[in-house]
């Protein structure tokens, strides 16, 4: 069966994986792009994103080995509606998300909102609004991948919500040592998380510290 896979999702050391009031000018609100700076520096992130190729150092070779995870073997990805917009998104039929025409993932998306709309086709990425529980969408989600695994690409509610169904057979949490004090938070209501996963860490140049979650017995 397919895998349900998290990778990449940045939190402050406090918690939160996006601050307050976001805006188009700053997606994670007050946290502006402090969470993903670590990101932004890899070639993972360029090459898809910006189309160039950055000169590599070991430093950001150490992030890289941990942000290039999620570009394999990914069928089908699932993010809540905040990642597909602003609050209120639902409102502007001409909202088709942040990405322009040809957004980054290649694959049936499932984007979770109490109010779907049609889908849309942009470039080879077809979105597919749902409003259903976590494990239903799972299973659409990975009948879609044909095989390969399914990425929660975020944010923090909807990594909850699948943690909650105890769905993710494995996460990667970057912890970002910055303290944001308000927010999206990932770890509310998840105490004793730590039972059910094996976790590894690793501290690299940058300052950020991979946390690779895995679910023990899958």
């Amino acid at each position: 069966m397919s895998r349900i896979r998290v990778h990449n999702l940045a939190v402050s050391l406090d918690g939160f994986g996006a601050g307050e009031d976001p805006t188009l000018e700053s997606p994670f609100g007050h946290a502006g792009m402090r969470l993903m700076e670590w990101f932004l520096a890899t070639p993972s992130f360029q090459r898809v994103h910006l189309g160039t190729e950055p000169e590599p150092t070991p430093a950001i070779e150490a992030d890289d080995a941990f942000a290039r995870r999620n570009l394999e073997g990914i069928g089908a990805h699932v993010m809540g509606s905040r990642m597909f917009g602003l609050p209120g998104w639902q409102d502007d039929p001409e909202w088709r998300g942040w990405w322009g025409e040809e957004p980054p993932y290649g694959t049936p998306v499932y984007v979770l909102t109490h109010r779907p709309r049609p889908d849309l086709v942009l470039g080879r990425t077809t979105f597919h609004f749902v409003d259903a529980p976590a494990g239903e969408v799972a299973r659409q989600a990975r009948e879609a991948a044909a095989g390969l695994d399914v990425q929660v690409s975020g944010g923090p509610t909807t990594v909850r919500e699948f943690l909650d169904a105890d769905l993710v057979d494995t996460m990667h949490v970057v912890v970002v040592p910055i303290v944001l004090g308000r927010g999206s938070s990932l770890w509310a209501g998840q105490e004793g998380l730590e039972e059910r996963f094996d976790i590894r860490s690793t501290t690299t140049p940058s300052g950020v510290t991979h946390h690779e979650f895995t679910r023990r017995g899958r």
